[in-house]
């Protein structure tokens, strides 16, 4: 156990360039590397962290440990982008060098202040009995990209009633003061958020827990991320510990949200609604937002999940994040959107329309490992219909909606490599109406579907055999009509350029 730790927390640094060189090496010969998605040069990836903008371009940054697929030391790594399609590898911009967050930079959010970014993180340490302490930390970025580390922890000491999992601010402006929510574990053993507040972001006064209705609602909420969007407030969460229920919190861990009035800072109270899962798919966490020039709220999740093995690991890595979503409300409920930017990637088109009478139909350019999808049906009678893709033989993905149960389905049974079947490979949500469009980003190793235009979303990774390939739509017990249009993507810039 004490040799693993050790392997675990060996700096970047300490491993010679050869050594760097032949894991990149090997991480590149992966069949599953990415094509339009952030990923990281080698390793493990997992949180976004302080996406922003910031001089004409968006920042953002990930927890990143280099040496291996494991979540080891963590650093934060910098990438940016004029456009959020073609990302920039800046290279590391936290490294755990110093005594408070020797044992890893954790995840932590950005704000503009006087002409620079204040990056507001978790650094991790550990004492000799390997017991966890964290410290709230901050770092600068100027207008050169140049990032500076305070020598001193801003808020040192975790507050009465909690215990040491006290991390991930995101912080915000309101008024002349700064505020951030924290994600907790009461001492009872039960996950909360805090609040903290600032005058000038260096000073950081604990206010108290933040009272919602969810009293006993998992053993820690992580990646707490606060905004308002039209004239509601929103609290993001990552409570783990969740029990599933029906179809529900089916993943090893949940991401979410609860909606309602906005947060009262005085009371330190939120009112709200349901807790809401934001993605029904089998690899989505620790999300993170932030709102842009043009005033949209946009978020980036982390396509992947903890303590879940997965077929990269062999080469080296692990994980991406999510295509950037645009979020809207209707009804009282969050509404994710692909950003358009992302139409900058497309290719060669190709259009069909066609009836389905119980049977699977495959279409003449409709195929490919790296697309975009939009299929539209109409279900006439048909029990069920959807589409089949990376198939080839015995290997498909299958995406569904049973008219019987009004639930959309997406099955990765036979999608390939298997992971994390302890927790199932069947993804279920209730859909209130007929489901008239399924839209998909496909790539190398994972695809996003947006259903009905961002109604519900499933962000899941796959890894298939390369010749897999064909698309086939289907009908069953009936008939549907269907009009679908496919794009090829071409390799975002910049999305494989080695920056360590």
């Amino acid at each position: 156990m004490e040799l693993q730790r050790e392997k675990k927390y060996i700096r970047l640094d300490q491993v010679s360039q050869q050594e760097i060189d032949s894991l990149i090496s090997k991480v590149n010969s992966c069949l599953w590397r990415q094509t339009f998605h952030i990923q990281p040069v080698s390793g493990l990836l997992n949180d976004p962290n302080g996406f922003c903008y910031y001089n004409g371009e968006y920042h953002l940054f990930y927890q990143w440990h280099p040496l291996g697929p494991v979540h080891g030391l963590k650093y934060w790594y910098h990438t940016k982008s004029a456009d959020l399609v073609n990302w920039k590898n800046v290279g590391i911009a936290i490294q755990p060098d110093n005594y408070f967050d020797s044992h890893g930079a954790y995840s932590g959010s950005a704000v503009e202040h006087e002409g620079k970014i204040y990056l507001l993180y978790t650094g991790n340490t550990r004492d000799e009995h390997f017991e966890r302490h964290p410290h709230q930390c901050i770092a600068i970025m100027d207008a050169e990209g140049k990032i500076t580390k305070l020598e001193k922890s801003v808020l040192d000491n975790v507050p009465a009633g909690y215990t040491e999992h006290f991390r991930d601010p995101k912080v915000w402006r309101e008024g002349d003061r700064f505020y951030a929510v924290i994600g907790a574990q009461r001492t009872d053993k039960t996950g909360t958020v805090c609040l903290l507040s600032s005058p000038n972001l260096l000073d950081w006064k604990f206010e108290g827990e933040l009272d919602t209705e969810l009293d006993s609602f998992g053993f820690m909420w992580e990646c707490p991320d606060y905004f308002e969007i039209e004239n509601q407030g929103v609290l993001i969460f990552s409570p783990q510990g969740l029990k599933p229920e029906g179809d529900l919190y089916q993943n090893i861990y949940q991401a979410g949200y609860v909606m309602g009035k906005k947060i009262d800072l005085e009371r330190k109270e939120l009112i709200h609604g349901n807790f809401i899962e934001l993605d029904r798919g089998f690899d989505f966490y620790a999300p993170h937002t932030m709102q842009d020039p043009k005033g949209r709220r946009l978020l980036v999740g982390w396509m992947g999940l903890p303590e879940i093995e997965y077929p990269t690991d062999i080469n080296g890595w692990a994980h991406c994040l999510t295509i950037p979503r645009e979020l809207s409300v209707d009804d009282g409920k969050l509404i994710q959107k692909p950003v358009p930017e992302l139409q900058s990637l497309r290719k060669k088109k190709v259009e069909a329309a066609d009836i389905l009478s119980n049977e699977k139909k495959v279409v003449e350019g409709f195929s490919g490992d790296t697309y975009e999808l939009v299929c539209e049906f109409e279900q006439g009678n048909a029990l069920e219909y959807g589409i089949e893709f990376r198939a080839d033989g015995n290997e498909k993905t299958v995406i569904t909606y049973d008219a019987i149960q009004e639930k959309v389905i997406l099955d990765r049974t036979q999608s390939g490599q298997v992971i994390g079947s302890t927790f199932g490979t069947v993804r279920k949500c209730h859909i209130d109406g007929d489901v008239y469009k399924f839209h998909l980003f496909v790539d190398s190793s994972s695809v996003e579907i947006f259903v009905n235009d961002g109604e519900e979303v499933f962000s899941s990774r796959i890894f298939p055999d390369g010749k897999s390939q064909e698309i086939r739509f289907f009908a069953t017990g009936g008939s549907a009509s269907f009009k679908a249009v496919k794009w090829d993507y071409k390799t975002a810039q910049g999305m494989n350029k080695e920056v360590c």
